[in-house]
């Protein structure tokens, strides 16, 4: 199986809470190390998926895994995907910036 291209970075925000930016596209083949970056996270976290081009079923299944510590900023891409899952009414789900994501 090939592994489909996902970058993860973090970065602290001014309230203290953790980031991970995350691009490329989250499939079956790369869910281990989404939810890797998120197991090393402390506290409460914000995933950042402005750059997310695609999100499976697996990946899906990771956020709702920690749905009780995450906060999402989603693209229009995958902003249906999330709302269909039922994910929306777990989590908050911010908009990225106007200058920004998809």
């Amino acid at each position: 199986m090939t592994t489909t291209p996902l970058h993860i970075s973090s970065a602290r925000q001014a309230d203290g809470t953790t980031a991970l930016l995350v691009r490329g596209e989250i499939d079956m083949s790369n869910t281990a190390c989404l939810a890797d970056a998120i197991d090393g996270a402390p506290g409460r976290l914000l995933l950042d998926f402005s750059a997310v081009e695609y999100l499976d079923s697996a990946g899906l299944a990771v956020l709702f895994a920690h749905a009780d510590r995450i906060e999402l900023v989603a693209n229009r891409l995958i902003h249906p995907v999330l709302r269909v899952s039922g994910l929306t009414d777990l989590i908050t789900v911010h908009a990225p910036p106007p200058n920004g994501g998809s």
